[in-house]
């Protein structure tokens, strides 16, 4: 699986770090976050180095629809009711300065990125609801208006909430100039942190200030964010052959689609689940007979998954990693709008380390508490015990040589609770089904031939190897069978 983005743009390697080093700022993570981060500190004058565990944009980034816009669903309405008006009103500020920012970038560094500005709409059969948002919206100052028939890319109408001023890009396009101006390591993960002191495999790193873009935080004390927020996984397909139509389209509630048109493709997005609660798989096949039933003549050119960290109260977590580590900053639960968050983030972030005030900042404050953020701590922590009882008591369904050829799942293997892929030739793959962050139960994810796990959403290859955060380490073959 592979994105049109990595599909038209590559990124130069990059050599890992070899030896010790100080510097004023390490960033932790090479994705849009983390290169947005370190090119705003160094543009304020900051000593700045990145190490990434894998290559430069090679995690959420290179799988994103790139979409920059404020309008992040039905959200605004909400906020004001659960935050207040002036915390909403910095959310929206914060998101539109983000759209500004990108567009004098990609102005003052010359980058062809394929940067357009268009409307983002929110389409639902909810009249009403559609027009309290956009009353919302615009009271906080965004261009917001409610169309009671609104031009779908597949022919028809509906209600829809428009955001003006918004904007599209290609995000490897725009990436590559910016990190050929900073100091990157690629193949270096950070495996521990212990104050100012970042632990690679080869050497270390020494900073006066450390910031954690790494999609989910991997340091679970302090911050704890393991119990404050969950991942998702959502599919996309490029379909060709399909006219084009301006604008930028998500439906409103459950089984709703996105459409975003990119050159020549239609970026078509859905069949979203939580990490891990994907046992009987076809949510490609199910994407793919939508695009069938809407576009009959449409031909796809690619396909692929993203993943995204979901906050309990829906809004990011931006700043201070832990009140007791004031030189720690973090910068997740992007909740599907990576792109627009990215930069608030590095717009937030260096005006912390620089010791400036940043209007917009209180909104995102990681030390917040709300009734919303104790109730996820609550389902998320009833999550992980439901987890850990069905690797403790749930006896498996099926022994290896019941599981049918191509596929993989949770089986009893001489007595032992093992997960196990057979490839079409009867190759066993047998792996310990549980997750080295903190124990969880693993779960076989059919569309993507990989290990998820349900409770914190780290993923694993059949072979074992660790492909998503926030697991740092591989999940290995009891010895036994080996």
């Amino acid at each position: 699986m592979e994105s049109i983005w990595t599909k038209t743009c590559s990124i130069p390697k990059r050599e890992p770090l070899q030896k010790n080093i100080k510097t004023e700022v390490a960033v932790i993570g090479a994705g849009m976050a983390g290169i947005l981060i370190a090119y705003q500190l160094q543009k304020a004058g900051k000593q700045v180095v990145i190490l990434e565990a894998d290559r430069i944009a090679s995690g959420q980034t290179k799988n994103t629809t790139a979409k920059i816009t404020s309008q992040h669903d039905l959200i605004y309405a909400n906020l004001i009711q659960s935050q207040g008006e002036e915390k909403a009103r910095q959310y929206a500020m914060a998101n539109e300065a983000a759209i500004a920012e990108y567009r004098r970038i990609i102005e003052e560094e010359e980058i062809p990125c394929d940067f357009r500005e268009t409307s983002a709409y929110v389409y639902s059969q909810n009249k009403e609801k559609l027009m309290q948002e956009a009353d919302a919206a615009a009271s906080l100052g965004i261009q917001a208006s409610f169309l009671s028939h609104a031009a779908l890319p597949d022919g028809s109408s509906s209600p829809a909430l428009r955001f003006d001023g918004q904007a599209q890009f290609h995000p490897l396009k725009f990436i590559k100039p910016l990190a050929e101006q900073l100091e990157i390591y690629e193949k270096t993960p950070v495996r521990t942190v212990d104050e100012h002191t970042l632990h690679t495999p080869k050497a270390t790193v020494t900073a006066e200030y450390i910031v954690f873009a790494t999609h989910y935080p991997f340091v679970n004390f302090p911050g704890l964010y393991f119990a404050r927020m969950h991942q998702e996984r959502s599919y996309v397909l490029a379909l060709e052959n399909i006219p084009l139509v301006g604008g930028m389209f998500i439906g409103d509630g459950e089984n709703a689609y996105s459409f975003r048109f990119y050159d020549k493709y239609l970026l078509f997005g859905g069949e979203g689940h939580r990490t891990g609660e994907n046992r009987q798989g076809g949510k490609y096949d199910a994407l793919r007979n939508k695009a069938k039933e809407l576009f009959p003549h449409s031909l796809e050119a690619a396909h692929w998954s993203a993943q995204d960290c979901i906050p309990a109260d829906g809004i990011p977590y931006i700043g201070q990693y832990a009140s007791g580590k004031p030189y720690w900053y973090v910068a997740t639960g992007f909740q599907k709008w990576g792109m627009t968050t990215s930069m608030v983030s590095a717009m937030i972030i260096r005006d912390m380390i620089c010791g400036k005030e940043n209007p917009n900042a209180a909104v995102f404050d990681p030390q917040r508490f709300s009734v919303e953020a104790a109730g996820g701590i609550t389902c998320e922590g009833r999550q992980a015990v439901k987890t850990f009882a069905k690797r403790l008591f749930k006896l498996p369904e099926a022994t290896a040589n019941e599981l049918p050829l191509g596929h993989g799942g949770v089986v009893d293997l001489d007595g032992d609770k093992i997960g196990v892929y057979k490839e079409e030739d009867g190759t066993l793959h047998l792996v310990d089904i549980r997750c080295p962050h903190l124990g969880c139960q693993l779960e076989w994810n059919p569309d993507e031939k990989s290990w998820d796990c349900p409770c914190h959403g780290s993923r694993f290859d059949f072979h074992g190897r660790c492909i998503t955060n926030p697991a740092q380490e591989d999940i290995t073959l009891h010895k036994e069978h080996s």
